[in-house]
This record gives C-alpha cells, sequence and structure tokens, in this order.
C-alpha cells in the first residue's frame, strides 16, 4: 500500500530508493566522539541539534550552512512535499518564499517555525483536496472532447485557486481513467473470443474503469492521512541533510528498522507480505517457507481485523497505520502472536495463533544456477546485494555464501563461472574485501580515504583461491559501491571480464550508520539514527569510480542505455578523484585475454537483437521526454498503435532465447522444494534466464576463455 504514495511523489520514491537500494558499503562503527549528551525534551529541536553536531564532525565533506544552501534545502523540501503541485496554491508559496533565504539561519537556532507552517498547510491541504474528489466523480468522465494533461511538473506553477486545483485533479483522474477504460476494452476484445463471454457496453466499462481510479485514490488518501507529523518532520530534516551528498539520510526508527532487514534479508514475524486497503491489513503475499506458508490455514487476500497474544485482549488494527499494526505482528522468534482473520474466500472471522519464527527473503540471498552448452557446463551465481547481519557475521554474511556456492558448482565440474551483479545496489564493505579473496591469492583491494585525507588500504590476507577459473562480472548502470569496488578490483587484476553498461552506478563513497540515541541522556523515546557519508573508495590503480563508475570490458546495450542514471545524475554528489595506486600485481592468468574480448566486441556489434536493443533504449529515451498527453480516447488510441507499431519493431527482443539450459542449485528442504509454490519460482526463474541474452554472451566468453593452467594441462594431455 506505501508504493501507491510513493508513485504520487517520485522525489520521495527517489529517495527511498537511494536509501535501500543503493545502500552502498555500508559497516557500523562505534564513533568515538567526545561525552557530548543532549537533553532537550522537544524532540525535534533535539534531532536539529543532533544532526548539526553529528554532520559538523563526522561527515566526508564539510558545508557552510548559508543561504545557499537555505535556497536548495527550500526547493528540495517543497519538491517532496508536493512534487506534483497538486496540493498547495499560488498563495501558499508566496508565502512560503518569505523563508527561502533563512532556512538556515533556523536550522542553526534549531527553529522549526517553518516546518510547522509547511506542515500545517500541507495537512490543510490534503484534507480540502480530499472532500473534494467525490465531486469530481459526480460527473461522469467523457473521452470525446479534445484535451490534454501536462505531466512537466517541473515546469508549471502551483494552482491559482481552488477551482484550478479541482480542474487539474479531474484531468489526473480521467487520465488514470482512460488508461483504465482502455485495458478493459482490450481485455474485452480478448474475451469476446470466448462465446460465454456476455459483452458489456461502454458505458460499463466506464463505470469499472472509474470505479478503480475511485478505490486507488481513496487508497493513497487512506495513506496519506497514516502519515504522522514525525514522518513529515523526517522529510524536512532529510532536505537539509541530503545537501551533503545524495547517500547522507536520516532514518526515522522505522526506517532504521526496515533498513535492518533489508541489509540482512531476514526478520523475526510471521512471513508475510502486508498492505493497508479499505482501512484493512491486507495479507497480499506468503513467504515461502515462512510461518504462515508452514500453516496453510492464512492465504493471500485475508484481512488481519485483530492482533494479540495469548491471555491478552486482541487489538483491533482496522483503521492503523500499518508500521503500527506490523510492530503488533512482528516479534521474537519462538513467540505465539494470534491473528483474528477475515477470511477471503466466505468473510468467515476465525482466530489462528501463529508461532514467529525467523522469516529469510530469498529474493536477498546469492543462489546458483547450473548452465549446460555443448556438453559443457559453467555456474552462474547471482548476488542482489552485499548483504550480512551484523550481529551475526560469521554465519550471515554474502562471501561466507558466495564461497559455499562456488564450491556447489565446482561439485558440477565447471568450466567458468558469471558473477551476476547486476542491479546489485551495494551492501556491507567487509564483505566485498571477502569475496574478492575468493579469486585472489592475497594483495588489496580498495583504497578508504576519510576526513583529512587519512588513507588505508584493504587487503585480501588469505592465500587461497576459492575460483581460479575463467570468471565474467555481470553488471549494469545500476550496479553500485560494493558491486563496483569487486568489479574494480577483479578488473584491475585482470582476473575477470566485466561485461555490461558502458559505465555502472558511479557511487564511491562509504556510509556508517550512527544510532542517535547515544547521544540523548532522556531515554523515554527513540530518536532514530543517521546514515552518513564518512569517506570514499578508489580502486586500487587509484581512481575514483565516484560519478564515473566502472567501465566494462565488453560494452552491451540494454534498455535504459540512452537515459541518465547514476550518480551524476542525483542531486549533491562528491566529486571525482584519484590518489596514488596500491602496490599490487597483475594475476596474468589468462592465454587469451584480449583476444576474447575484441571477439565478443564483434560478435556484440553484429548482433541483430543487441543492435534492436540499442534502437529500442533510444525509442524509450524519447518516449521518456514527453510530458504532454491527450484526454480524449481517439487521440489516445492513435498514441498507442504508433506505439504498438514502434514496439512491433522489437519483437524479436521479446522472443529471444538462448540455448542453453538451466538447473538451479538448491539447499531448500523438501518440503519447500516438492511445493507448487516453489515450482513456481523456479519455472519462472527458469524462463527468465533462457531469455537473457546478456548470459548467453557471457557463457560465450567463458567458452573463448583460456587460462595458461587450462592451456598447460591441454599441451599436456596432447603429449601423452
Amino acid at each position: 500500500m506505501i508504493f501507491e504514495y510513493f508513485k504520487t511523489n517520485k522525489k520521495f520514491m527517489k529517495k527511498i530508493l537511494i536509501t535501500f537500494f543503493i545502500t552502498i558499503s555500508l559497516i557500523l562503527v562505534s564513533w568515538k566522539y567526545n561525552e557530548v549528551k543532549f537533553d532537550d525534551p522537544n524532540k525535534d529541536k533535539l534531532l536539529i541539534e543532533l544532526l548539526k553536531y553529528v554532520l559538523e564532525k563526522g561527515h566526508y565533506q564539510s558545508k557552510e550552512i548559508n543561504d545557499e544552501l537555505s535556497e536548495k534545502v527550500f526547493d528540495s523540501y517543497l519538491e517532496i512535499l508536493d512534487p506534483q503541485k497538486k496540493y498547495f496554491l499560488v498563495s501558499d508559496f508566496k508565502e512560503f518564499k518569505k523563508y527561502r533565504n533563512s532556512l538556515d539561519d533556523q536550522w542553526l537556532q534549531y527553529d522549526i517555525s517553518f516546518f510547522n507552517l509547511t506542515y500545517d498547510r500541507i495537512v490543510q491541504r490534503i484534507s480540502e483536496v480530499e472532500k473534494m474528489i467525490p465531486s469530481i466523480f459526480e460527473e461522469s468522465f467523457e473521452f470525446e472532447t479534445q484535451d490534454n494533461i501536462n505531466v512537466d511538473f517541473d515546469n508549471i506553477d502551483y494552482s491559482k485557486n481552488n477551482k484550478e486545483r479541482l480542474r487539474r485533479w479531474r484531468k489526473q483522474l480521467k487520465y488514470s481513467a482512460l488508461d483504465f477504460y482502455d485495458i478493459k476494452a482490450r481485455d474485452q476484445k480478448r474475451l469476446l473470443e470466448n462465446k460465454d463471454y456476455k459483452e458489456k457496453s461502454q458505458d460499463e466499462l466506464l463505470q469499472e474503469a472509474t470505479k478503480l481510479v475511485n478505490d486507488n485514490i481513496n487508497d493513497i488518501f487512506d495513506l496519506m492521512n497514516d502519515l504522522q507529523k514525525k514522518d513529515w518532520f523526517s522529510n524536512y530534516v532529510n532536505s537539509f541533510v541530503s545537501q551533503y551528498d545524495p547517500h547522507t539520510v536520516y532514518f526515522k526508527p522505522e526506517d532504521k528498522d526496515r533498513f535492518d532487514v533489508n541489509i540482512s534479508g531476514r526478520f523475526d514475524g510471521i512471513g508475510a507480505r502486508l498492505q493497508k486497503r479499505d482501512g484493512g491489513i491486507e495479507i497480499v503475499e506468503i513467504i515461502l517457507g515462512g510461518p504462515l506458508w508452514k500453516d496453510k490455514r492464512i492465504e493471500s487476500g485475508d484481512e488481519i481485523i485483530k492482533v494479540g497474544e495469548p491471555n491478552k485482549e486482541a487489538i483491533d488494527v482496522i483503521g492503523m497505520r500499518i508500521d503500527d499494526a506490523i510492530k503488533l505482528i512482528k516479534g521474537p522468534k519462538g513467540t505465539i502472536v494470534e491473528l483474528t482473520v477475515r477470511k477471503k474466500i466466505d468473510n468467515e472471522i476465525k482466530t489462528y495463533p501463529i508461532m514467529r519464527d525467523e522469516v529469510v527473503l530469498e529474493e536477498s540471498y546469492a543462489k546458483s544456477t547450473i548452465i549446460k552448452k555443448d556438453n559443457r557446463n559453467f555456474g552462474l551465481i547471482t548476488l542482489p546485494k552485499f548483504y550480512v547481519d551484523f550481529n551475526d557475521y560469521k554465519e550471515i554474511n554474502c562471501a561466507k555464501d558466495v564461497k559455499n556456492e562456488i564450491i556447489k558448482l565446482k561439485e558440477q565440474n565447471i568450466e567458468g563461472l558469471v558473477l551476476d551483479l547486476r542491479n546489485n545496489g551495494g551492501g556491507a564493505l567487509q564483505t566485498v574485501v571477502e569475496m574478492t579473496g575468493l579469486f585472489i591469492e592475497t594483495g588489496p583491494v580498495v583504497q578508504v580515504k576519510s576526513i583529512g585525507n587519512r588513507k588505508k588500504v584493504l587487503y585480501d590476507k588469505d592465500p587461497s583461491v576459492t575460483w581460479d577459473g575463467p570468471l565474467v562480472i555481470l553488471v549494469n548502470q545500476m550496479s553500485a559501491s560494493a558491486s563496483e569496488i569487486l568489479a574494480a578490483a577483479l578488473q584491475d587484476y585482470e582476473r575477470a571480464v566485466v561485461i555490461g553498461s558502458d559505465n555502472t552506478f558511479g557511487k564511491g563513497t562509504v556510509q556508517n550508520v550512527l544510532d542517535l540515541n547515544r547521544f540523548v541522556s532522556n531515554s523515554d523515546f527513540d530518536i532514530g539514527a543517521l546514515k552518513i557519508t564518512t569517506e570514499k573508495f578508489y580502486r586500487i590503480s587509484g581512481g575514483s569510480v565516484q560519478l564515473k563508475g566502472v567501465e566494462s570490458d565488453i560494452v552491451t546495450p540494454n534498455r535504459f542505455s540512452h537515459i541518465k542514471i547514476g550518480e551524476s545524475d542525483e542531486d549533491n554528489p562528491l566529486g571525482w578523484d584519484q590518489i596514488d595506486k596500491a602496490n599490487y600485481k597483475k594475476w596474468n592468468g589468462y592465454f587469451n585475454l584480449k583476444d576474447v574480448i575484441d571477439d565478443s566486441k564483434l560478435r556484440i556489434s553484429n548482433n541483430k537483437v543487441f543492435n534492436l536493443i540499442n534502437t529500442n533504449a533510444k525509442w524509450l529515451a524519447e518516449k521518456r521526454e514527453k510530458k504532454i498527453f491527450p484526454l480524449d480516447y481517439k487521440s489516445y488510441k492513435s498514441d498507442q498503435v504508433e506505439n504498438k507499431k514502434e514496439l512491433e519493431k522489437f519483437s524479436q527482443i521479446l522472443d529471444y532465447k538462448n540455448n542453453l539450459n538451466f538447473q538451479l542449485l538448491s539447499n531448500k528442504s523438501k518440503k519447500i522444494i516438492d511445493s507448487k509454490e516453489y515450482e513456481e519460482k523456479t519455472n519462472r526463474w527458469e524462463n527468465m534466464l533462457k531469455s537473457d541474452i546478456y548470459i548467453n554472451e557471457s557463457v560465450n566468453v567463458l567458452s573463448n576463455l583460456k587460462t595458461k593452467k587450462i592451456q598447460q594441462n591441454n599441451i599436456l594431455a596432447k603429449a601423452g
């Protein structure tokens, strides 16, 4: 449910993506500051005082708090509050603008008067809009009159008055209804092939589409109304801290909990994904292997209406904030939670005791697959993030898991290995150093520079090598931070061939998470944490990946090749620089590295599908520039027909299948492996792999890449 709000707030969504998916080389530290304690009874002012202190003392790059910063904060904050300019009026902006050059002074004085003004106003405006929404649906939408909607929100002003604001909202909802109407019309055309299907009139289709829009907007306002003052205040302080760099982020307590789950990939609970719908808490997915999956009595679509514990009165969660409901449902492993649910099938209300347990988010973890081609075996390890549980590092970390996956693959006599880091936004710094060591004997992995130009080199000191054969690293524009450290190190050693986009994300900074409560004398409340940039990392060859990323040895186009994605596209990134290179010796273990890279480049340039992908990427980039869309069905369909014709040119991309066979290796229990859910997941996984042209080219490279050890063995075999 929460992502329904994010769809309407692109700035906020962008910040969440940066926070949770580009978590970057994270380590937890205990900073040895002076024993400074803060005890302001006003929690909001106390938070600003703490953040100001920590940023001054701990951020990699100091920032002058002046009028220039104030202007940037002002613009950033209003964009978060009302990114599509659907709530505030011109009169509001004029009133706010008086503070544009004084927010720095308020920050220094721990003054929150501007926040209070904007908070009261946004709550007021949201309430006004919510009350006017029903009037929009009183009049049926019609799609004959030529009209359009402008979504270039950066270059349009706020509404002058309520009448103009109502008109904008009607256009927005009409456009959504037009979209749903077209989907339903196309679905009906397909269903008419079934003789038993009763055709619906255009009015009926329009009513169904309008109801969907009405339900969606009501869900969004439910979420907006659930937001508390602390949620809005979190946005306000993040408008300040993000001026230091895009990866310095304040976590209110709930956000810190989500971050911990994201970085470890596990939590204690019932094993379900929940969303708020119609005031209730709906189970939208049951996690494979979790308590609800094992129990089988509660299903997706069931609604949780009460939460309790044995011998205690249950608490009604209808109308409750979803974060508050989740706090009641989650709990320590081995404890009982009693869920009262309304069953989806018959609306019957039942109460079930569920034993909480550790829930593992499998999609976060490394997994390995055997690739079979021409009677030869190759290995694929997919790593979504550099995960770790800092409370149980020895048992739960991605370096340990990748090592185990390599061992399993070696038992299948693989001749080469692909490590897939596409869309891997990073994670724990310690794990990437250990993981690099799986492929080299000993040596430097990454250089780190902190405040005052203090430099240190992180080494792999373990001489053992888990995999010494041909190695490919797959990357794309969303491979960031820890992914870039690994790809850069193995590229500098000439240990691996990096295949992917022109450049990776380009995030060359290190963050630490600091618990702000350690500075608070009064422990009656949780003040949250700050993820703060404390260091920059550099390749062992001396250059930073900041802004530039890692350049692939073999460049392959993808659908986002012509869209700006990366650190350089973020607000307030740190700059690029370089330092002296570390003392390291290249691996020099390949017999034909340059020839294989050159052959691959030629193969890609002559490949019709790769060329189509590049053409498609250009087309997608052009479509993203379109800001005005029609609101009459004739023009809308004309655009759809034109788009369909263009898309038909790219049908070979969707139809592409490689010649590879895949076998997913799993250490799951027989109960899970034999389940219908696991079979469906593995089938989806296999179909996705069979459609992956990038894995196909990786296998082509591995097939041709020879190590000197392999070459020597071949010579000895021929001599024998």
